[in-house]
């Protein structure tokens, strides 16, 4: 199968490549990159950090032309939001290469070993996944950011974002490229995959063998159809039904001050909250004051009947706005009675992203983390923070709802594997190496 025909980033007038071809070229930079050590992968990394600022012009002009084609496009709010890229982004992006630079190489890191009474030295090491395929909706600094996490493990990215970012998609991927050529690292370790209709993320997902693993970021059913149709291994991100509980126990000045930041600081990303949920016993007292600021903040409040009783702006909710993830001003919310009923409900509507409880009291804390199967939990702090860079990581891939291999943010370690490496001299199995005559 082949696909649209378009030039390739960083190869001027260079034949345009299929899907397979563009596979296969990172998968000799993969091999390439696997050689390749610390230092190197880190001075390319400030390369393409100095990249991205030295023609800022030329990426935010490509921008805006994806900009203006949304919104000719009739585009929401929402996509208009996290297409946008802005010169004070860039800069962050620019940053956020720089500080990966700076972190520990975790290609080679020992992370268990020992040797064993015959003298055979084991060591499990840590080791690049290969090529990694990235399907992703309008997000411009998720190109970079996956371009950066990968090169800092030693990983060749194939990168393919949707038509409403593929200038601005092109003209990153472009300067990263350049960046790359100048340090000596092989360009084909960023590459945008070829083609912008579906037929090329079909045979992306197709390729098991030349791409290691597909990481899917964005809505429902982008992410459930690449799980469903994938023949490459998937790493599955989450979309973010995420959940503010204020508990019988919270300090309500607490609780609504990480309510309104967790819905509305921003609102169009996975970990902004979406459903509240408070204990009947605070209702009174936290209710009135919390419609009221989210009603302030523009935002429009789905609840149930004992909800409705404290605000008249508050709009009747159905049985599928508790499962709604609005990446928008709006949010699900209901009474409940106990902690149990609380938890009852966000596994019957929750995400496995990210849920949150305000609590003073330590029990009622631990009994909430040990009783919800979810990747980030947050006690008396914002949904906001279930992020890579908040949390120390230098940047994200995504947010991994799963449960094999990775879960939660998924940094630098999150695109590793491990080997085992044996050092022995001349060992045999079953006894001792026999003497050479």
């Amino acid at each position: 199968m082949t696909t649209t025909a378009h030039r390739h980033p960083g190869t001027g007038d260079a034949p345009a490549r299929t899907v397979r071809e563009a596979a296969l070229a990172a998968r000799a930079a993969a091999r390439a990159l696997a050689l390749t050590t610390g230092a190197e992968r880190d001075a390319a990394l400030s390369a393409m950090a100095r990249r991205l600022t030295l023609d800022p012009a030329g990426i935010l002009a490509a921008n805006e032309r994806d900009l203006a084609a949304a919104r000719a496009a009739g585009r929401s709010a929402t996509v208009l939001d996290r297409l946008t890229l802005t010169r004070g982004q860039l800069d962050g992006l620019a940053a956020m290469l720089r500080t990966l630079a700076d972190r520990p190489d975790p290609v080679g890191d020992i992370v268990s070993g020992g040797v064993l009474p015959s003298g055979l030295e084991v060591r499990r090491v840590r080791v690049p996944l290969g090529v990694v395929g990235m399907i992703y909706e309008g997000r411009p600094n998720v190109t970079v950011d996956a371009a950066g996490l990968c090169l800092k493990s030693a990983n060749a990215a194939l990168l393919r974002g949707s038509s409403t970012a593929r200038h601005t998609n092109a003209a990153l991927v472009a300067a990263l490229r350049e960046a790359l050529a100048e340090t000596g690292v092989p360009a084909d370790a960023v590459q945008v995959v070829p083609g912008t209709t579906h037929d090329s993320v079909r045979e992306l997902m197709s390729l098991r063998g030349l791409v290691d693993v597909l990481v899917p970021r964005g809505g429902a059913e982008l992410i459930q159809a690449t799980v469903r149709d994938a023949a490459v291994p998937v790493i599955e991100t989450g979309v973010g039904n995420c959940h503010v509980y204020v508990d019988e126990h919270a300090d309500l000045d607490k609780a609504l001050a990480i309510l309104l930041n967790a819905k509305t600081q921003r609102p169009s990303v996975c970990n902004a909250a979406e459903s509240l949920l408070v204990h009947e016993a605070v209702a009174a007292g936290f209710l009135p004051r919390a419609l009221r600021a989210l009603t302030e903040h523009g935002v429009l409040v789905h609840g149930d009947a004992r909800v409705r009783s404290f605000h008249d702006a508050v709009v009747p909710a159905d049985d599928a706005d508790w499962d709604r993830e609005y990446l928008a001003l709006e949010l699900a919310a209901a009474v409940v009675g106990s902690l149990d009923e609380a938890v009852e409900h966000i596994r019957r509507h929750g995400s496995g992203h990210t849920e949150a409880i305000v609590t003073d009291s330590q029990a009622a804390a631990r009994r909430f983390v040990a009783s919800l199967d979810t990747a980030v939990v947050a006690v008396n702090a914002s949904t906001r923070f279930a992020d890579g860079g908040e949390l120390g990581l230098g940047a994200e891939l995504g947010i991994s709802t799963q449960k094999l291999h990775a879960r939660g943010p998924m940094g630098v370690t999150a695109l590793t594997t491990t080997k085992y490496v044996l050092v022995g001299d001349g060992h045999i199995r079953g006894g001792a190496a026999a003497p050479v005559p």
